[in-house]
């Protein structure tokens, strides 16, 4: 007996069980698998408490080998999402803890009506349309001798008819191209699996248990980058998502990754629970799942097994890219140094003066309670890297960044991160090119998905005149994190430095839709519009910066720069004066002084203050064969004299 089709109503929702359709006043809800099924169980069961056990034995298959617990509690959220439901105050599915769930809502059923049967013409045409067609594959059973028969017979005629030697001839050719044809396919080689590890679900007591659950994240997406055949988004694209309301098809659509890995967190005391689940973006159907439980001082051991078994299952037996593969070797880390390192990891990324210089104290705290701690020693040459651009002098975040690197690498020789800050101290402050590069290259060997190396790397490209690799190394930075704008920012630079203005405004403007207050994004097109002649739109973009980032030296000092080149030197020299007011209070570079009199034709002051940056090492100065910044000095034989002192002459030093 045929089981009816049934319909759903509650509130503005409408549940079609024969197509599994769910809509709200008429619009379609996304919902598809385990969460449908779910609901309708509970709808048609409305004001029972269904407990888990039932749903387990009516909807998880015996032989499946996910963990159930998990899978249920993540098509529940789901369920929720699509129905604007809450948990703490449910208007629909209420929980009855450690028993089940009950639909609480008012539910009208009905029966769905089938369509009428056609008569005449129309059985015709639909028995018509439902005939295989000539081009149909025929089916696999002993059917094949009734397709074959007349087959052989028609083609037997048409060789007598025609030559049978002829025909054979053709057949045979036919075949064999048809057999290399079909090797090819199969030889041809399978795209890297592309994955996004979602933000972990905090399962702690505690909201302050926050970046406990988003470091875990950072590092088991670090962990699996590592993989050579998996292609992995960034964090930073990743966090995006968390407390997203989106499905698995649209976050799969909008990074561009087939696999979506989605898990929680539950730390109490000195141990750590993971759950792990795999889910397919197009279908959301859930591929594999596993628990992982560990104490705190093997957490490391545990997001390297987390990392394997998923690039396994997600890829197949996979083989890191290198003998060395760090995960696999993972060491015992002391539980208080671990959490310092996340809540290290934590400030850093907020990207703030104020939160890098308390991630600073966090790694250090890492440091004191485990001094092998490697990963700690990188984020603290990371975080004095970036603090050297424009917050501390030069040769204090050389040194102090050089001094972390170099630890990293003494304890962890296969470490990415310490081999990338490594390159940007010798690109930035020691001008060792070759060095540079060797580790940039390195880093990139140990983790390609790593995409700050990426990003890095294009800079220094770009600094050596070498536009076309350094527009490819920022492309794989932004496929690896798609939705960093500080990468998205950098790809625009790039774009301007080869001279494709177009696409460098293109891409500005893009970053900028993300968040219209990132300075950097407002950087890039000024200096854009400044390569194209267009100082008024430069000046605005600029200004703009200027506003947002409230009067950071750098950003006063490209407006400065192109009031002066503009013919405005009265404004140019109020910008010089506000930065000696600075200067008096905070780190100003002489970089930025010498520009803003390049800007305004005074070349004497310009090199004083360019030989200061130079005798400092600064980081600007790295890029002074390409800057268009320096324009006004460059044909002054004191220049030339530079960068033959920086041994840096990139065929682009004339532009």
């Amino acid at each position: 007996m045929e089981t009816p089709s049934l319909i759903f109503r509650f509130g503005p929702f409408e549940a079609r069980t024969c197509a599994q359709e769910l809509s709200k006043n008429g619009t379609s809800v996304r919902l598809r698998g385990q969460p449908f099924a779910i609901l309708e169980l509970l709808v048609s069961r409305a004001g029972e408490v269904v407990t888990r056990e039932e749903i387990r034995q009516k909807i998880w298959p015996v032989d499946t080998f996910v963990d159930f617990e998990h899978g249920l509690n993540t098509s529940i959220k789901k369920l929720r999402q699509a129905l604007c439901d809450s948990a703490t105050e449910p208007r629909y599915i209420e929980t009855l803890p450690r028993l089940g769930y009950r639909f609480i809502a008012p539910v009208e059923t009905t029966v769905e009506s089938k369509p009428k049967k056609p008569t005449g013409d129309a059985v015709q045409e639909a028995v018509a349309a439902s005939q295989p067609r000539p081009a149909a594959r025929p089916p696999r059973s002993f059917g094949w001798s009734l397709v074959l028969v007349p087959v052989f017979v028609l083609l037997a005629g048409v060789a007598l008819v025609f030559n049978l030697a002829r025909a054979r001839d053709k057949f045979f050719a036919l075949f064999r191209s048809t057999k290399n044809a079909s090797v090819a396919v199969a030889s041809a080689p399978k795209p890297p699996r592309s994955i996004v590890v979602l933000p972990l679900q905090n399962l702690s007591n505690s909201s302050a248990e926050d970046y406990f659950a988003d470091g875990m994240t950072d590092e088991l997406t670090t962990d699996l980058a590592q993989f050579g055949t998996l292609r992995v988004i960034s964090r930073t694209s990743a966090m995006h998502y968390k407390g997203t309301a989106k499905t698995a098809p649209e976050i799969g659509r909008e990074l561009g990754v087939d696999t979506l890995i989605e898990g929680t967190v539950e730390h109490a005391g000195n141990r750590v629970r993971i759950r792990i689940q795999v889910i397919d973006s197009a279908s959301d159907r859930h591929l594999w799942a596993r628990s992982y439980d560990h104490e705190l001082k093997d957490v490391l051991l545990l997001q390297s097994s987390a990392a394997r078994d998923i690039a396994e299952e997600v890829q197949g037996k996979v083989a890191p890219p290198q003998a060395d593969f760090r995960p696999t070797n993972a060491n015992r880390v002391d539980p208080g140094a671990y959490e310092a390192y996340l809540k290290g990891r934590y400030f850093w990324n907020k990207r703030t003066e104020d939160g890098l210089k308390k991630s600073i104290d966090y790694y250090q705290q890492a440091i004191s309670q485990d001094p092998k701690f490697a990963a700690a020693y990188a984020g603290m040459a990371d975080t004095y890297s970036i603090l050297g651009s424009d917050v501390l002098p030069a040769r204090v975040a050389r040194s102090k960044a050089h001094a972390a690197a170099s630890k990293a690498l003494e304890l962890d020789p296969t470490i990415a991160e310490g081999h990338a800050e490594l390159a940007l101290v010798e690109f930035y402050y020691d001008w060792d090119w070759h060095r540079s590069e060797q580790e940039f290259r390195r880093a990139i060997e140990l983790n390609p998905n790593y995409a700050t190396a990426h990003q890095w790397y294009s800079y220094y490209l770009s600094a050596m005149g070498r536009f076309p690799e350094a527009v490819e190394e920022a492309l794989k930075a932004q496929q690896i994190d798609p939705l960093s704008l500080a990468i998205n920012a950098t790809l625009a630079g790039r774009y301007r430095d080869s001279g494709q203005y177009d696409q460098a405004i293109n891409f500005g403007q893009r970053t900028l839709e993300m968040d219209p207050n990132f300075v950097p994004a407002h950087s890039v097109l000024g200096a854009t519009y400044e390569a194209e002649g267009s100082w008024a739109q430069a000046i605005l973009e600029y200004q703009k910066a200027v506003e947002l980032s409230q009067n950071n030296p750098t950003s006063l000092a490209a407006l400065g720069c192109a009031y002066g080149y503009s013919g405005n030197r009265e404004k140019a020299r109020d910008i010089l004066a506000t930065l000696r007011d600075a200067s008096k209070i905070h780190y100003v570079s002489a970089f930025d002084m010498a520009a803003v009199f390049a800007g305004m034709g005074e070349n004497d002051n310009a090199f004083h203050w360019l030989e200061k940056s130079y005798s400092e090492r600064e980081s600007q100065m790295a890029f002074l064969g390409i800057t268009r910044r320096m324009n006004g000095v460059r044909s002054d034989p004191r220049y030339s004299d530079l960068l033959h002192r920086m041994h840096l002459n990139p065929p682009s030093a004339s532009n």
